[in-house]
């Protein structure tokens, strides 16, 4: 049985959720605060978390940023606000899907079953593909993690140290979406204070070199007003 979160100070809206998923199946539990929330969520193993922007203690978008190197479980927003500056920040902090109240507890549902469905098919195809420890092979790119050489359909790609670095790091997070902020402070292990831009240069790098047609790449992706993902 599959284990299911609700973070969400509104308790009518979360029992609600709550007996829709339990009619459909799932454990489901309930948490109205985002400092025990997160707690809640670190400490038990949970399939997929529904997490509330708005909340006292933390934020969903704090819970969010403290979980996104932690857990690789699907994470469905959901918040009164409709700006899009809202679902960027969440999509860039690695929320997978985001969700408008009000709403209808049956598509909550339906969207819950889907990612669960498309995070199993991805684990699945994902850990065919990660035939050991020390490489990555995906659609005829390999990544020989501790040799630190990448090959495109057997010919080996030059990259300097940091190219490398991002490939790993993205190809290591699949189908999740990164800002540049983001990668910039996890690949190069600074603050992100303006110099973001050496992503954007970078990720064109690697395209020249891992892409057949890097106009149109198949490995690192842009989302368009986000940032970049890694597709699998």
């Amino acid at each position: 049985m599959k284990k299911i979160l609700i973070i969400e100070d509104d308790l009518n809206i979360a029992e609600l959720q709550q007996d829709y998923l339990e009619v459909e199946g799932f454990a489901a539990d309930i948490c109205a605060d985002g400092s025990a929330g997160l707690k809640q969520f670190q400490e038990n193993g949970y399939d997929l978390l529904i997490l509330d922007i708005m909340l006292p203690g933390l934020d969903g978008l704090e819970i969010l940023r403290s979980l996104r190197d932690e857990k690789e479980v699907p994470v469905i927003l959901v918040s009164a606000k409709k700006e899009e500056i809202d679902k960027i920040k969440g999509f860039n902090l690695g929320a997978d899907d985001y969700i408008t109240k009000p709403f209808s507890p049956g598509e909550l549902v339906a969207r819950v079953k889907a990612h669960l469905q498309n995070y199993e098919k991805l684990k699945k195809k994902f850990s065919e593909k990660q035939i050991s420890n020390n490489a990555v092979v995906i659609r005829g790119l390999r990544i020989e993690k501790e040799a630190r050489r990448v090959y495109i359909h057997n010919r080996e790609a030059n990259l300097a140290q940091k190219e490398f670095e991002l490939l790993l790091y993205l190809a290591k997070h699949p189908n999740r979406v990164f800002g540049r902020d983001e990668l910039f402070e996890k690949v190069w292990g600074l603050e992100a204070l303006g110099d973001s831009a050496t992503v954007t240069v970078h990720i064109a790098r690697l395209r020249d070199k891992i892409e057949s047609d890097p106009s149109n790449p198949q490995y690192i992706e842009t989302v368009w007003g986000a940032g970049y993902r890694f597709r699998v």
